[in-house]
């Protein structure tokens, strides 16, 4: 829950940051990345609300725990990411239809730091999340990994824009494209095993077979059943 909270006071560092940027700047790229960056703050509240609701202990209503509202929270995450995405390739493809000016060039100085953070934050709660097993936290420090991604699409669209000049302006909009791509993908990489956990879904044979030799290494032990 502390490397949530965190990442939820980088993302309103960066989201403002890169709004501001990227409306001075005249880049779409950027705002895009800013909404990105909103999403996830509204994405680790979730993950928040989640890991406190599955760390309850049992109760009458609930015998076999709140486990289960943390895979929850990581399909709602997922799903944010799919929205995000879509926001962002609906209003690319109105910014290529718009001519307009290049970018302002310090808004390659901007992503330099934005990629830079998130890539800390994702090494970060990934560990975090290894450590503890938590797929919430897990498609959390993703999603952080998908900003990340986004801003340097965003730093090489506003480099070709820039480099190549007049008829290149539309660069930073191919970079926003190309960026819901990546959210996409990692949105669907994600949502996958969350729901699997919600389905109560059996594990990869593998594990059964280390889970039954190991139970059967206990002296006394005769075989296992389920």
């Amino acid at each position: 829950m502390r490397s949530t909270i965190i990442g939820i006071a980088v993302n309103a560092v960066l989201a403002v940051t890169k709004g501001i940027a990227g409306f001075l700047g005249n880049s779409y790229a950027l705002i895009a990345d800013a909404i990105e960056s909103t999403s996830d703050i509204l994405s680790s509240l979730i993950v928040w609300t989640g890991l406190n609701i599955a760390s309850k202990p049992a109760d009458e209503d609930h015998p076999y725990g709140h486990g289960k509202a943390e895979p929850l929270a990581a399909t709602i995450v997922a799903l944010m990411l799919f929205g995000a995405a879509l926001v962002i390739i609906v209003q690319s493809i109105k910014e290529l239809k718009v001519p307009h000016h290049a970018p302002a060039s310090f808004t390659l100085l901007v992503l330099v730091v934005v990629v830079l953070t998130k890539e800390i934050l994702f090494r970060f709660v990934i560990n975090v999340g290894e450590a503890t097993q938590s797929t919430a936290v897990k498609t959390d420090a993703w999603h952080h990994r998908s900003d990340a991604i986004t801003s340097a699409a965003a730093f090489v669209g506003i480099s070709v824009a820039l480099i190549g000049g007049k008829g290149y302006e539309s660069a930073d909009d191919w970079a926003a494209l190309f960026a819901s791509g990546i959210i996409i993908f990692n949105a669907f990489r994600l949502i996958r095993p969350a729901i699997g956990e919600l389905m109560d879904e059996a594990p990869h044979p593998s594990v059964e077979e280390n889970i039954r030799k190991t139970a059967g290494s206990v002296k006394g032990v005769m075989a296992l059943d389920k």
